[in-house]
């Protein structure tokens, strides 16, 4: 790729950069004469024809670029709306000459142009680049470059280091967006980014010292101070409109938050149509969150995410990266292109790849997508009014990222990327990463519906390691709680626990275990010898600080070098006094488990000083990197720590106050039976999170329905509605019936229909006949809500009429060991021939149906008897 420096945007003899003349009538000679590329692109952007100027500024011969697509192929940076959307609405509007500015993002000399699209003949379009300026590659990027190009070999670091970039106040946005900031009590504009002229009217730039009045809708205007009243901008809650702007009338997404005492406003130029660009829909997104749901273990649920998100966006590869009690990062799934070079998967990546700076910025600010790496970012320019402070771009969707995170995207060889916080617990579990070698363009509707499935994986997580939690617990706690018992009944403690049924050796998934009392000592499964079990508690009494009674490990040689005599057997250690006299003691011994750890690159050199104005540099180097680790057993829980201190609790009980304090004891195993009675307790929690969560998706839809105004959008966003309201209702039974395997089926469609009902008004009425107390299994209770809602919705759509709402009766009554589901209506009932004819909506309901037919070993039959009647035996 030549210099742009030394090209100049100069006709023949030093003509002007605007090219007035007949392109087509011009030989390829007269062509190569210009210092402005020329290229014929067909109407989906391939290269028909280019002089000389536009092969030196694509870096190839002008042969080597004929018949490539231009958008595609040659500059993927130019595939946005600010050009490959202008480009094709351009075209359909058959506009004779359109001209604009484009900042090509290149190392180490980016270069603005002026753009020309022009009607050429044969259908083809003209385009012309016209080289204005060389731009500088910034302070902090130009740093960052020499400071690499200066370094040689990687050398050991104190991470801290990465902790010190302010990311959060970057200074500059990314070019595919306008930003204004304004003060949050007045409105008034105190900053703008550098490029807000290419949206606003020529008198309204520079925008310093207006009101957002002046350059905003005034319902957008209204709406934002409705927010800022309200308290509904904080905190990364967002006003999302859409918005035409003069004097081009071109469509803009709207985002804006409030921040420390700041209204920041986003804008960016929107797609003209949906399919000019891979844009999600809301039936992709329901898809993929059903496929979800049926995921029945964590890694599938991870694979299943990967795979949907990157169908959704488009990334050559998509993984699951979930962060470790350390901060260390795992690629615990990924879905990748065939030809994908780095696949991630498995490796293991140190806790100062993503800096503690950069994690907390993750738990804010939930998504971050970058189109182009080497995109020039764009200064905001403050008002003097605004003082000296920074502007806190925290929540701003387009904040511009560190150069020092950008350079280790590209020597991870990534240019368009994603990342989207996986939150569970309110705590940052990991997050969703996308990856593609060249600049990638991402919809703002397709961003936010990855956005919502990763919420919906989030939730998936919490779900299936609750419930794999709770099991664990549930198994724990009922050991202990026979152990607790067998102590009352024994005045013997250490035979009870030793000799018993269960042992010490049941719990926590220990393979060897003990007591120490006094100088006795009782031993049980793989343990060292008397004498070294003796010397291990000896340390313990003289190391373990004053009030502390537990001690848990899982690397004892680290702590304790005699164990190294004895690694194989007990490398993890979790050990409970008895008392604070310290004379006896209950400990649990794990064995080593050798294992190798595959790290992306050797974590013990993740960062390098920097120098100067630099303060750190990433790591070059990602090849895989094989840790061998000796000395370590697998971890203990941190609820395990817990339930052997409450043991040795139940312990001190009976030895110091012996048979005396029975009651006390009695007591004691009153609590036990009472944690045992709370494990339905924490399910029910878990479902009515999960129902809470799910009405929260419900209540996100309502809200995109009711600023929608197509009636097809519409009507799309209720029936989805409805579905997630069904799966609601199933986890709102679970919450509230005695049994966690089984729902009262009668009661949870009576419920649904209640809710189905009230969302027509009084357009429509359901009657239901249902058998009490039928119960079924949770999938068949979520598989025949999901149906109930189809018929129901069905029936009101097209069993109404004009004069009259349509009357459905719904029956659920049990038959031979079966359940039998009828919906009927008082409409025309079904036409004949149905089954085969084209589906007047969509047609995703009856999929539905049959899909859900099909998981429960279910069939349905169809009749018309003074209207449609629907039957499902299941």
């Amino acid at each position: 790729m030549v210099d742009p420096s030394q090209m100049h945007a100069e006709g023949p003899n030093g003509g002007p950069v605007d090219l007035p003349v007949d392109l087509d009538a011009l030989s390829p000679e007269q062509r190569d004469e210009f210092g402005a590329g020329i290229l014929a692109l067909d109407p989906v952007g391939r290269v028909l024809t280019c002089n000389r100027a536009a092969g030196a500024l694509c870096g190839l011969s002008p042969d080597a670029m004929i018949g490539r697509n231009f958008f595609r192929d040659l500059v993927p940076s130019a595939h946005v709306p600010g050009f490959y959307g202008r480009f094709l609405g351009s075209q359909r509007r058959a506009l004779t000459d359109q001209a604009f500015e484009f900042v090509f993002g290149r190392v180490p000399a980016p270069l603005r142009a002026r753009i020309g699209l022009r009607a050429g003949a044969n259908g083809c379009t003209w385009l012309t680049i016209s080289p204005l300026e060389q731009i500088a590659a910034g302070p902090s990027r130009e740093a960052v470059l020499a400071a690499i190009s200066q370094r040689s070999r990687a050398e050991p670091v104190d991470p801290s280091l990465c902790e010190r970039e302010p990311i959060h106040i970057p200074g500059s946005i990314q070019p595919n967006a306008v930003m204004l900031a304004a003060d949050a009590a007045t409105l008034e504009i105190l900053a703008f980014s550098a490029n807000a002229a290419d949206v606003l009217a020529p008198e309204l730039f520079p925008p310093s010292g207006l009101s957002l009045e002046a350059v905003l809708p005034g319902e957008i205007v209204s709406a934002i101070r409705d927010g800022l009243a309200a308290h509904t901008l904080t905190d990364g809650r967002l006003l999302r409109r859409t918005l035409a702007l003069p004097p081009r009338e071109e469509r803009f997404h709207l985002v804006a938050h409030a921040h420390l005492g700041r209204v920041i406003v986003e804008l960016e130029l929107a797609p003209e149509r949906p399919e000019d660009f891979l844009t999600a829909s809301p039936l992709d997104a329901e898809l993929a969150m059903m496929r979800l749901r049926a995921a029945e273990t964590l890694t599938e649920a991870a694979q299943i995410a990967a795979l949907e998100i990157r169908a959704m966006t488009g990334f050559e590869s998509v993984l699951v990266y979930r962060f470790d009690l350390d901060w260390n990062g795992e690629a615990i799934a990924e879905d990748m292109v065939p030809d994908w070079q780095r696949p991630l998967i498995g490796l293991r990546f140190p806790a100062s790849d993503i800096p503690a700076q950069a994690r907390a910025l993750y738990t804010k600010a939930k998504s971050r997508f970058v189109i182009d790496r080497d995109c020039v970012p764009v200064p905001l320019v403050a008002d003097r009014s605004a003082g000296n402070a920074p502007i806190d771009l925290t929540f701003a969707q387009n904040r511009s990222l560190s150069p020092i995170h950008l350079e280790y995207q590209r020597n991870l060889g990534v240019d368009g990327s994603m990342s989207i916080s996986i939150m569970v617990e309110n705590r940052l579990w990991g997050l969703m990463i996308g990856h593609h070698r060249r600049p990638h363009y991402v919809a703002p509707e397709t961003r936010a519906a990855a956005t919502v499935l990763t919420d919906a994986f989030a939730m998936r997580v919490q779900e299936i390691e609750g419930k794999a939690l709770w099991s664990e617990r549930q198994r724990h706690l009922d050991v202990q709680g026979r152990m607790v018992r067998g102590l009352t009944r024994s005045d013997d403690f250490v035979a009870s626990l030793t000799q018993g049924n269960p042992t010490l050796l049941d719990l926590f998934g220990a393979t060897g275990a003990g007591i120490v009392s006094d100088e006795a000592v009782c031993l049980v499964g793989a343990t060292p010898d008397e004498a070294a079990v003796r010397a291990l508690a000896d340390w313990l009494r003289e190391t373990l600080p004053p009030g502390e009674t537990t001690f848990v490990t899982d690397t004892l040689v680290l702590h304790h070098a005699p164990a190294s005599a004895y690694t194989e057997i007990a490398s993890g250690l979790l050990a409970a006094f008895v008392g604070t006299s310290r004379q006896h003691l209950l400990f649990w011994l794990k064995p080593e488990v050798p294992s190798t750890v595959t790290w992306g690159g050797d974590p013990r050199k993740p960062v390098l000083p920097g120098s100067g104005p630099v303060a750190v540099l990433p790591r070059r180097s990602f090849e895989r990197w094989i840790e061998e680790r000796r000395g370590h057993s697998t971890p203990w829980a941190t609820w395990k720590v817990a339930l052997a201190a409450q043991l040795a609790d139940a312990v001190d009980g009976v030895v110091l106050r012996q048979r005396r304090k029975i009651d006390e004891l009695t007591g004691l195993l009153a609590d036990k039976e009472r944690l045992l009675e709370q494990k339905d307790l924490l399910t029910r929690e878990i479902d009515h999170r999960v129902k809470n969560s799910l009405q929260i998706v419900t209540a996100f839809l309502h809200m995109q329905r009711r600023q929608i105004a197509d009636p097809e959008a519409r009507q799309a966003f209720s029936e989805t509605s409805a579905r997630v309201m069904s799966v609601a209702r199933v986890h709102d039974s679970l919450y509230q019936g005695e049994s966690m395997e089984q729902v009262d089926l009668g009661q949870t469609i009576q419920t649904l229909c209640n809710d189905l009902a009230g969302m027509t008004g009084d357009e429509h009425s359901v009657e239901l006949t249902a058998e009490p107390g039928l119960m079924v299994p949770y999938r068949h209770a979520v598989a025949l809500s999901l149906i109930t809602t189809e018929l129901v919705t069905n029936a009101f759509k097209y069993a109404g009429r004009p004069d009259k709402g349509a009357r459905i009766s719904v029956t659920v009554a049990g038959e031979a060991g079966a359940v039998r589901l009828r919906v009927c209506d008082d409409g025309e009932g079904m036409p004949p021939g149905w089954e085969n004819a084209k589906a007047r909506g969509t047609g995703l309901g009856m999929k539905l149906i049959r899909a859900m037919l099909d998981q429960i070993g279910a069939r349905l039959d169809v009749e018309n008897a003074d209207g449609a009647c629907f039957t499902v035996h299941a």
